[in-house]
């Protein structure tokens, strides 16, 4: 896409545009010629940033999922790196989750259940995807984008690794391949999903998240004590159980003892699928 033209659409990078700023650069709002609402990364100028870049481009470009942000664009040009993405209006889970009570009292148990389901989902695909497998590296609450219908989209690929398998066009990508993909890279991704899940339940912050800090004893209501008030005796305490089991088993200080990310998926589905189907958010579920 033409430096120009988003330049222009954010009013050349004016404060006014700007929703949001990371760890890479400042993000934009804009609308574009065919009427696209799209958000822009800019990645700092001052910072060598290509191999991020290109990382981004390589897994978004070639992947489509329904739970992966929708790469619009990138341009390069002059001193300019910049990533166009389809606008996320309600913005990433961790501001949703962390800056207001009000906020957060709109994430009821089923939503966050959700949001939860979706993101699983998209890892589990990630991992084992057929004929490609990557491994994200980076997930968190701020990289787990929220659209329209709050359905979740992962972004922030720039530390992601790449394996494709010798049937794929290798010549799409852009990233050195690997020969093989760690054991425990994929366990770190379901590490960092277990982080998501406790503050999807407790609302704390994932600095102050570890096993050893929580009651996660899934045999006794005790380990609800750490959890947001605002999920607490709406009928759903039996799932949030189910859920914080699942947390510390993702959080296993041993990697080969964690499931895999499929494994994860179908526990948070099955549990979200038994209270939409049933009713009786109490009913017990045990899913190996």
């Amino acid at each position: 896409m033409s430096f120009m033209e988003l330049a222009k659409a954010t009013s050349h990078f004016s404060q006014d545009h700007e929703i949001g700023k990371g760890m890479l650069g400042k993000v934009y709002k804009a609308l574009v010629p065919n009427g696209w609402n799209v958000a822009i990364k800019r990645l700092n100028a001052s910072e060598n940033l290509e191999e991020e870049f290109v990382s981004e481009i390589t897994i978004l470009r070639s992947l489509r999922h329904q739970n992966l942000v929708p790469l619009i664009g990138f341009c390069v040009e002059r001193d300019g790196r910049l990533l166009v993405y389809k606008y996320m209006p309600n913005g990433n889970l961790h501001e949703w989750l962390h800056t207001t009570d009000d906020k957060a009292k709109l994430l009821d148990f089923p939503l966050r259940v959700k949001i939860a389901v979706g993101v699983a989902k998209a890892l589990a695909w990630l991992h084992d995807g057929g004929n490609f497998h990557v491994v994200h590296s980076n997930i968190s609450t701020q990289s787990i984008l929220l659209d329209e219908n709050f359905d979740p989209k992962i972004s922030n690929f720039w530390e992601a690794t790449l394996e494709r398998q010798n049937d794929m066009d290798s010549s799409m990508c852009l990233l050195p391949l690997v020969d093989s993909l760690d054991f425990t890279s994929y366990k770190k991704d379901v590490y960092r999903f277990g982080v998501v899940l406790l503050e999807l339940l407790t609302r704390k912050e994932s600095y102050q998240l570890s096993c050893s800090s929580l009651n996660l004893s899934s045999s006794s209501f005790a380990s609800t004590l750490d959890v947001d008030k605002v999920l607490l005796g709406q009928g759903f305490d039996a799932m949030i159980l189910q859920l914080l089991e699942l947390a510390s088993n993702c959080m296993k200080f041993i990697p080969n003892q964690r499931p895999t990310m499929l494994q994860v998926y179908l526990t948070v589905a099955a549990i979200s699928r038994i209270h939409d189907q049933t009713g009786d958010p109490e009913i017990q579920l045990q899913v190996e």
